[in-house]
C-alpha cells in the first residue's frame, strides 16, 4: 500500500481518537490543566513504544504496520502544538505554577514511556 495513503489513514484514525478524547474529557472533568492533551500525548507515546518494541521482537514484519501507526496514528493522535498553545495561554492568563506542572508531567512521563518501554529497532 502507498506511504503516503498509510500516513493519511494513520493520521485520520489518531486525529478523530484524540478528538475523542478530548471531547470525552472536556465533558467529564472541569479544570484549567489541558488533561486531554496530556493523556493523548502519554496514550500516543505508549502506543508508540509497544509498537516499536513490537517491531524490535519481530513480531510486526510488516513495514507498512510501522508506517501506518508510527508516523501516520500516533502522528495524528499526539499534539505539541496544542500542548504548547494551551501551556503558553496558561502564562498568559497568569497560570504559571500549572503551566510550569503541565510541561514537567508532559515531557518527564511521555519521554519515561519511550525511555523505558520502547527497545531499539
Amino acid at each position: 500500500m502507498n506511504n503516503l495513503l498509510l500516513v493519511f489513514l494513520g493520521g485520520g484514525i489518531g486525529s478523530i481518537t484524540r478528538f475523542g478524547i478530548a471531547t470525552f474529557v472536556q465533558s467529564n472533568f472541569k479544570t484549567i490543566f489541558p488533561v486531554a492533551t496530556l493523556c493523548s500525548n502519554i496514550i500516543s507515546c505508549l502506543v508508540l513504544a509497544l509498537t516499536i518494541t513490537l517491531l524490535n521482537q519481530k513480531l510486526m514484519i510488516n513495514p507498512n504496520i510501522k508506517t501506518f501507526v508510527l508516523i501516520g496514528f500516533c502522528g495524528g493522535f499526539s499534539t505539541f502544538s496544542t500542548f504548547s498553545y494551551e501551556t503558553v495561554e496558561l502564562i498568559r492568563s497568569g497560570n504559571i505554577l500549572i503551566a510550569t506542572a503541565n510541561i514537567v508531567l508532559s515531557v518527564s512521563l511521555c519521554v519515561t514511556l519511550i525511555y523505558f518501554l520502547a527497545k531499539q529497532v
